[in-house]
């Protein structure tokens, strides 16, 4: 499968910068753009109506929506109406949620995980009903659902991102997922977020987990990698150093993990190469459109 890459854009509510960023992305051969969803910044779907509207071919979606902020039928009429709104050019981002402190902040409850995962599973089998078909009866622990009719229709069968870490999430991408982001991330002690599983030998239990939950689908779900830190250039010795540190590897560790791109465009393709064979990724996204540019040029 040929690479494929994103970028991802600071979720904010100026217009400007909004196109700015779609138009450099797609200049510069990305093919797709894409807002967060965190409380303190913009809304995670209103600017990406901006960024499609400022180009003709670029997909563009949230990475990820919290799915504890959103109900499913919330969730499925936004997609439906920027899929229409696009021209058939939205991809819904979707995760678990994890920040307890924007819960906090907004008193909207974040559970416990399992039932955290429980919920989500509904909420994909939810969104996947009514978008597919515009009608949906559902009744799980979580969600009661009786819509005869969403009012809108996706222009396309929208493409459902999932991103996650856990055995659990892992499976529920293999069943509603057309594309599934390694994210890495655990929490420590103290409930933080954490890059615990960014050692590949840990990535490589994800990739078993994904292919026996998938089973004949496996080959219908692209693979992808939110990259956490980009430095490209013949000197980055001191990059690999720091972010090394940062993330608790060894340099082995790093040379193989796909969160981070350190190094010459060569020894970046390399990496990607490399990590395309064994764990199947072959979509990435940057936050640096401008610098990671020269390796999309170099793999297209």
């Amino acid at each position: 499968m040929s690479f494929r890459f994103g970028v991802q854009f600071r979720a904010t509510a100026d217009p400007e910068f909004v196109r700015t960023a779609a138009t450099t992305a797609a200049s510069l051969g990305f093919v797709d753009v894409w807002s967060s969803d965190h409380i303190g910044a913009a809304d995670p779907f209103l600017p990406l109506q901006f960024a499609a509207d400022a180009t003709s071919s670029v997909e563009v979606g949230p990475l990820v929506l919290n799915n504890e902020f959103h109900h499913p039928a919330m969730i499925a009429r936004a997609a439906a109406s920027l899929d229409q709104l696009s021209g058939g050019r939205f991809v819904l981002g979707l995760g678990t949620g994890y920040a307890q402190s924007e819960h906090d902040a907004t008193a909207i409850p974040l559970r416990a995980p399992g039932a955290r995962v429980t919920r989500f599973g509904e909420t994909l089998e939810v969104v996947r009903t009514l978008l597919d078909d515009g009608a949906c009866t559902f009744e799980g622990e979580h969600h009661t659902i009786a819509i005869d009719d969403l009012g809108v229709r996706p222009a396309r069968r929208v493409p459902i991102l999932v991103g996650g870490h856990g055995e659990r999430v892992v499976g529920l991408a293999g069943r509603f997922a057309d594309r599934f982001q390694f994210t890495g991330l655990t929490f420590d002690a103290d409930g933080n977020l954490s890059p615990g599983g960014f050692v590949i030998d840990e990535l490589d239990i994800r990739r078993e987990w994904l292919i026996e939950a998938a089973g004949d689908r496996i080959d219908d779900i692209e693979r992808s990698a939110l990259v956490q830190r980009l430095t490209v250039g013949d000197d980055t010795a001191e990059a690999r150093t720091e972010t090394a540190d940062a993330f608790g590897l060894s340099p082995e560790q790093l040379d193989d993990c796909p969160f981070a791109l350190i190094g010459s465009v060569e020894q970046i393709v390399d990496k990607l190469e490399r990590l395309r064979t064994r764990l199947g990724v072959t979509h990435y996204v940057v936050r640096d459109a401008e610098q990671f540019a020269p390796v999309v040029a170099a793999l297209s």
